[in-house]
């Protein structure tokens, strides 16, 4: 392969071909295969990632990279491994989640999913199929994470010492979830106990962060946040021998009745909201998008006056420009210009905002990748898709420390053995290159 002249930047290390082959020779396929099956099959739905994290702690010690636990809970604890820091050198940071994307298996799961799609045995097994992974632990996120765990031992086993220390850590928590209603306290918190808590209280000092998580190979270092809403109509019981319907239903007294109009309100906010505040950032795009999550209203066992209350519950996106009371307040414009001016409450009940790095200090990340991504995978690193960039990862929790943190990882859909090893090789350049050697 012929090395392009790509200009080091300040905060990089040169790498080069020889470095590459190095780290290549150092990754076992068939024994990063066996690792991302044993840890994600280790069931870790949000709130139960205590196994799953004492086998990342106990892989760690036993490969000498002298690991602590750090939680806020005893059960939800961040893993912190190092290797390096021989130096003077940059320090860079890895982090993946050890949560994953899946129904919460309590009752109310009900609620939310079809039998059908509980019974998927995706949510909590993985497999090999066909020479492709199965499973949606490998994908979000355990995959991604075991490719940074191998990554620093490629880097031991090759020899090639670090002037900086490289950070190798797992945190919970990163899907959530949020505390709501009666599901209150820190049994139901999600972020604060993650990267966050890791951040405040697990002796790390990065320089720089990458975060692993699928992006098709590509980077983004632009990140969004959320709110959580909650819109409740009031009204008033009427017992139903006496109950008379209006020819409006906005008319009606029943809120329940009238939250059919509210949704199309919403809706139509929602439809115009993701291109009015589309964010183009050299970092990546955000769209952010906006969804009905969830609505309650009235008693099924008592049901003969009806209900004077009804809620919905809507996420909206919130990009790295925006902010929660400029949102709110277009938000409550549009539905008093449709005419819900009255008995109606709107309240964020959840506010996280979107960061995104500077873009002088992350320009080493970008660099170090640019450079690894070369000479792994034979030309330039991309921005990623817009969708990589539209949601909460956490990439924000250091931007918003004033910590430079960029995204970047594999194929996020049915990913190889063949594409894990390309990024554990990735991700060893890039901390070689941040890092710099001894």
């Amino acid at each position: 392969m012929v090395e392009s002249p790509i200009p080091r930047l300040p905060g990089t290390h040169d790498v080069s071909a020889a470095d590459a082959r190095a780290l290549e020779a150092a990754i076992d396929l068939d024994e990063l295969t066996a690792l991302v099956l044993a840890l994600c099959n280790i069931p870790a739905p949000v709130g139960h990632e205590q196994q799953a994290g004492q086998f990342v702690h106990d892989w760690l010690n036993a490969e000498g990279f002298s690991p602590r636990k750090v939680g806020l809970v005893e059960h939800r604890f961040n893993v912190i491994g190092r290797y390096g820091g021989l130096g003077r050198g940059p320090n860079l940071l890895f982090t993946g989640h050890l949560d994953t994307q899946s129904p919460l298996y309590d009752d109310t799961d009900r609620y939310s999913f079809k039998p059908a799609t509980l019974a998927d045995p995706q949510w909590l097994t993985s497999w090999l199929e066909d020479g492709i992974f199965r499973g949606h632990a490998v994908t979000n996120d355990r995959g991604p994470l075991v490719c940074t765990l191998l990554a620093a031992k490629a880097l031991k086993k090759a020899g090639l010492q670090l002037s900086g220390t490289l950070y190798v850590t797992a945190c919970p928590g990163e899907i959530g979830p949020e505390p709501a209603e009666e599901c209150q306290g820190v049994s139901y918190v999600g972020k604060e106990l993650g990267a966050q808590y890791m951040l405040t209280h697990g002796g790390v000092a990065p320089d720089y962060v990458i975060v692993a998580e699928g992006t098709d190979f590509g980077v983004n270092w632009v990140g969004c946040g959320y709110a959580y809403y909650r819109l409740t109509l009031s009204g008033d019981q009427v017992f139903t021998p006496l109950l008379e319907h209006p020819a409006s239903s906005s008319q009606h007294p029943n809120p329940i009745v009238r939250m059919a109009g509210l949704i199309e309100a919403v809706q139509r906010w929602a439809r115009d909201y993701d291109q009015r505040f589309r964010y183009e950032g050299a970092g990546g795009t955000a769209v952010p998008r906006v969804q009905i999550g969830a609505i309650r209203g009235g008693n099924p066992l008592n049901m003969g006056a009806g209900s004077e209350i009804c809620s919905l519950y809507l996420e909206v996106i919130l990009t790295p420009n925006q902010t929660i009371g400029a949102v709110d307040r277009d938000l409550k414009a549009a539905l008093r210009g449709a005419g819900f001016d009255r008995d109606l409450s709107i309240e964020p009940y959840v506010v996280r905002h979107g960061f995104e790095a500077d873009p002088t200090q992350v320009a080493p990340i970008h660099q170090a990748l640019n450079r690894a991504h070369e000479l792994t995978r034979g030309g330039p690193i991309a921005i990623a898709h817009p969708v990589y960039s539209s949601m909460w990862r956490d990439h924000n929790v250091f931007n918003m420390n004033r910590i430079p943190a960029a995204v970047m990882g594999p194929g996020r859909w049915q990913p190889t053995p063949e594409e894990f090893a390309s990024c554990v090789k990735l991700y060893a350049l890039a901390a070689l290159s941040l890092c710099g050697r001894v």
